[in-house]
């Protein structure tokens, strides 16, 4: 591979024209083109199809668009000016009073229309794009490369490797991998982390694979990498994550400006289907936690039965229409921060109420579903998430509640005395032991860092829902917020 940034033009100076003779528009500004060409300025013209288009010049070929992919040529026809092999101003397309700007000249196209849309550059043509990024990118891949056999089918061949979650993925071809590492500043072979379960080295490159096999785009890149970042510390621990026999997997909270940027659903369906960012960037986080750091299903990962967010759990925060402040902004961060929050959870479990119209009996409907967590008779043994939406937080903002004040609320109802959660109490064999419940002790079923909440789904519908925590609580594994190279 060549670098773009080293590839030389080959006019440093001057006006330089971007055409082809399959472009109506670039017809039409060939009288212009022959003005600009008997002024006292270099010109030159630069045809991306044909050698002698147009008739009468001296043209220089871009026969492999070498020339059109330094310039970033997206339109034909382009003026350019050039100035020390840079582009100093540019116009796509006809406009007489771009074209004048660039150029300097005045009365350009006398008879001709004042504007005319180009057409796309050859360069942006799909296959061509990805014969041009793989040839110029300045990402050098050195992830070993599998050569299939002529009549391999490379989807079928990627599961026969073990490389999916058991759903199709995308062949992560060179170009698509370099297009994907066009999405952050950070080197490929840079260590984003050491991972668990097999601590292996897991490069931005090794990232970008994975999130091209998830069906990523390439601005969805660092969000998957600040999770990454997040899942391979000591505190979240995916190691323990992976090898529980338990329901648990990551799930994924992203919060700050770059929700919006790339496209993702806080909404309606939020913690469902059809939101691409939102299924590919946590499935990218799966993938590389299984092809990277080792965790497969009958090997590290024993799950007893597993869930459906093991496949992908991942959704923004509706920030905007929340009536507290973001989960990221409680955990520290500033607004203007983009984050994605890591929490070892599976669900989610409904919450329904549709008759409560004041804040106390939605609390109690909370509580009552809350404590179901894990089991009925266990306390502070599991975490939980939240997910409120609108049509309950307007009760909540209606009465001026805060998290804080719904948060104090839920833990008193839900200290239980020991007499009612103790094992064998009730005819339940599973409970709190007997000699601690003894003496009338009280347990509080969430610690007081065990309990959070967070604003999405759609605008219709009395239901919020609950992401049950993984039992153990903090002690197998905390909930973990990492900043986004955005």
């Amino acid at each position: 591979m060549s670098d773009e940034s080293t590839m030389a033009l080959p006019v440093t100076d001057g006006l330089l024209a971007v055409v082809k003779d399959d472009c109506e528009t670039c017809h039409l500004v060939v009288p212009v083109l022959a003005e600009l060409a008997a002024g006292d300025r270099t010109f030159t013209v630069v045809s991306q199809d044909r050698a002698d288009f147009p008739p009468g010049f001296e043209v220089l070929h871009d026969r492999e668009l070498d020339i059109s992919w330094k310039l970033r040529t997206e339109t034909t026809p382009t003026i350019y000016r050039l100035a020390e092999g840079e582009v100093a101003d540019q116009q796509a397309g006809w406009l007489r009073s771009g074209w004048e700007r660039v150029t300097g000249a005045v009365g350009l196209g006398a008879g001709l229309p004042e504007q005319r849309p180009g057409c796309g550059s050859d360069t942006m043509l799909p296959d061509v794009y990805q014969r041009l990024m793989r040839r110029h990118s300045p990402h050098r891949i050195s992830s070993r490369r599998v050569d299939l056999g002529s009549a391999e089918d490379p989807i079928e061949a990627a599961y026969a490797r073990g490389w999916t979650d058991g759903l199709p993925v995308t062949p992560p071809t060179e170009e698509r991998v370099a297009r994907m590492l066009e999405g952050t500043s950070q080197a490929p072979g840079e260590v984003v982390c050491v991972l668990p379960p097999d601590l292996a080295e897991c490069t931005v490159e090794k990232v970008a694979i994975n999130a091209v096999m998830a069906g990523c785009l390439p601005e969805y890149l660092p969000v998957v990498l600040a999770a990454l970042k997040a899942a391979a510390t000591s505190r979240f621990n995916i190691h323990g994550i992976s090898a529980t026999t338990y329901f648990t997997g990551p799930v994924m909270v992203v919060n700050g400006p770059i929700r919006r940027r790339i496209g993702m659903n806080s909404g309606i369906n939020a913690l469902g289907q059809g939101n691409r960012a939102n299924l590919t960037i946590g499935r990218a986080l799966n993938l590389v936690v299984r092809n990277v750091g080792g965790s497969r299903p009958g090997g590290v990962d024993r799950a007893a039965l597993g869930s459906p967010g093991k496949l992908s759990f991942c959704f923004p925060e509706d920030e905007e229409g929340s009536p507290w402040e973001p989960l990221s902004v409680e955990r520290g961060f500033p607004p203007e921060d983009s984050t994605v929050t890591l929490f070892a959870g599976h669900g989610p479990i409904e919450i329904i109420d549709q008759k409560s119209r004041n804040p106390e009996s939605l609390a109690r409907t909370f509580a009552l579903q809350l404590r179901m967590v894990g089991h009925p008779k266990l306390a502070g043994m599991a975490d939980a998430i939240v997910v409120v939406s609108p049509e309950h937080a307007r009760i909540f903002r209606e009465a001026g509640w805060s998290k804080t004040r719904l948060r104090r609320e839920i833990h008193a109802l839900l200290t239980l005395p020991g007499a009612e959660v103790a094992a064998g109490a009730g005819g339940v064999a599973e409970g709190m032991p007997p000699q601690v419940a003894a003496g009338g002790k009280e347990f509080a079923k969430y610690t007081s860092e065990g309990l959070w909440f967070v604003h999405a789904g759609g605008d219709a519908g009395m239901f919020s829902a609950i992401i049950s925590g993984w039992i153990g609580g903090a002690a197998s594994s905390q909930m973990t917020t990492v900043a986004i190279d955005s």
